[in-house]
């Protein structure tokens, strides 16, 4: 299922970081970041919940947070 947050990641070094947790995660098939969108969105796709990968882009050391 594909969903869309706002993040806090400001360069490729803050995608690369996120990337690390999000690649190496069971149940995500798919994402990517827009850095020249205001909000920073990831779009992924995944089986995990909201809170799963908004805890995993945390775990990062960044925020996430769901898009209507």
């Amino acid at each position: 299922m594909e969903r869309t947050f706002k993040t806090n990641a400001k360069c490729a070094g803050c995608v690369a970081k996120i990337g690390e947790k999000l690649n190496h995660t069971p149940g995500i098939t798919e994402w990517s970041i827009d850095l020249t969108n205001p909000n920073r969105t990831l779009l992924i796709n995944s089986s995990l919940t909201d809170n799963e990968i908004i805890t995993l882009v945390s775990e990062a050391g960044f925020k996430a947070e769901k898009l209507a």
